[in-house]
Parts: structure tokens; C-alpha cells; sequence
């Protein structure tokens, strides 16, 4: 039987660690990019993120800007 309070906080904590990471990793590729002088620091970058659950054929997918200025 599915345990609504164990569900929500294992999402809650899958979402959370991937939002952490992400940031983190988004962060380190737009200053690497700033200083190598690909980026200016001002542009607008279009994102997009796919959540994948393969036991339930599940494919969520999200796209959004990221502006830098």
C-alpha cells in the first residue's frame, strides 16, 4: 500500500538533491563561460529539463529562460 507521507518526502528529497546539483553545475558552466569569453554575462539561455521515470513510462519535460542580467 503506498505510504502518502514516505512518497511526498522521497519526492520532495529527489527534487531538492537534483535542484541543488543543477543549480551547481549550471552555475560553474555560466562562469566558466563568462571567463573564457563566451558569455558577456548579459544574454537570456534557453534551459529545458526532462524528468524520466522508466518504470512508468513517465517523461516530463520543461523548457524556460535563465537570465543572466
Amino acid at each position: 500500500m503506498l505510504d502518502e507521507q514516505v512518497f511526498n518526502l522521497e519526492m520532495r528529497r529527489l527534487l531538492k538533491r537534483f535542484g541543488v546539483s543543477a543549480q551547481r553545475e549550471v552555475e560553474r558552466a555560466v562562469w566558466s563561460a563568462i571567463e573564457a569569453g563566451q558569455l558577456s554575462g548579459d544574454e537570456a539561455l534557453q534551459a529545458s529539463v526532462t524528468l524520466a521515470i522508466d518504470s512508468l513510462s513517465l517523461r516530463f519535460h520543461i523548457e524556460d529562460t535563465i537570465a543572466l542580467s
